[in-house]
């Protein structure tokens, strides 16, 4: 019990800490911070020194940010470039615009309070012995350093799935664009003002890409390293061909179209067909020993009778 104060105090500090760390790096939608400047400074008179203008910032712009930023370059130093490079595309697979530097701070942080919490839970609230808290100090480390890589693993997952029940629609709609005389680049701007989904937003940054000067076959190979999608690939690779070779745009668009809408429906014929093999494990493990209690029962509760009164 001597180290239960000590304990106690880690946990709050770091949980703290990961608190501050979680709101400084919480993207705010739904405000423009240059907008908010703006209009701070429309009405409120313009500050006469460099020290009211940085108190004037935020708690969040102040002090939060810059500790990020300081900590983030300690973790770049003993971070190899090749495992930056990979969680950089992870990151982009999974639509995100975090720093990597920021993930693996993250995922130290969420190392140190599962262990913490781990510890606790060994050697105060549960006070098994020391090997077995040992255990569960060295599970919460575990679990708080592979919960950050296994929900991203799960962004990444749910995305391409978005994708993947997005592309046929979205091509059907480029096809009928350019098919009523719009080039493939005004389509792509049609999907991208109609919709608000992930391909919508990767059509969107290739127009973008192209405005400023990239040329659109390495928009589009970006686009599909960006998703790491298969039918994508197929789809970037056949209007690269077709932009190359000088082949019509909207019969490669009708074909692509067909085949992706083809792709789809044997997806779900295959999930269809994988229903009756997933439903035996709760049929199993669920329905069938509350049937058998049912039927039973009764039966059991009247033989046992039967048995204490002879």
């Amino acid at each position: 019990m001597e180290l239960l104060l000590p304990l106690i105090i880690a946990l709050v500090v770091f949980g703290v800490i990961g608190a501050l760390v979680y709101v400084g790096l919480r993207e705010d939608s739904g405000r423009d911070p240059l907008q908010d400047r703006l209009a701070q400074y429309e009405t409120e008179v313009i500050p006469d020194s460099l020290e009211e203008i940085e108190l004037s910032l935020s708690f969040r712009d102040r002090i939060i940010l810059p500790a990020v930023e300081t900590l983030s370059q300690i973790v770049v130093k003993f971070t190899p470039q090749k495992q930056l490079e990979t969680t950089r595309h992870q990151l982009e697979l999974a639509g995100q615009t975090t720093d990597p530097t920021q993930f693996f701070l993250q995922r130290i942080l969420f190392t140190v309070i599962f262990g913490v919490i781990g510890l606790l839970l060994g050697f105060v609230v549960m006070s098994v012995p020391i090997g077995e808290a040992i255990l569960y100090t060295f599970g919460g480390l575990a679990l708080g350093y592979y919960f950050p890589v296994l929900s991203l693993r799960s962004k990444i997952k749910k995305r391409q799935e978005n994708i993947l029940k997005a592309l046929p629609d979205a091509l059907d709609l480029l096809t009928i664009c350019v098919e009523a005389g719009l080039g493939f680049d005004a389509a792509m701007g049609k999907v991208y003002e109609k919709w608000d989904n992930e391909l919508a937003l990767a059509f969107g940054r290739v127009l973008r890409e192209i405005q400023l000067g990239k040329l659109r076959r390495d928009a589009l190979k970006d686009m599909a390293d960006r998703m790491d999608v298969p039918d994508v690939n197929t789809f970037t690779a056949a209007i690269i061909q077709s932009e190359q070779l000088g082949v019509s745009m909207s019969k490669i668009l009708r074909v692509q179209s067909d085949q992706m809408r083809t792709k789809r429906r044997q997806r779900a014929q295959e999930k269809a067909q994988q229903a009756p093999v997933k439903m035996m494990i709760p049929m199993v493990l669920l329905i069938f020993p509350s049937i058998w209690i049912v039927l039973l029962g009764p039966a059991v509760i009247q033989v046992m009778n039967l048995g204490v009164t002879i």
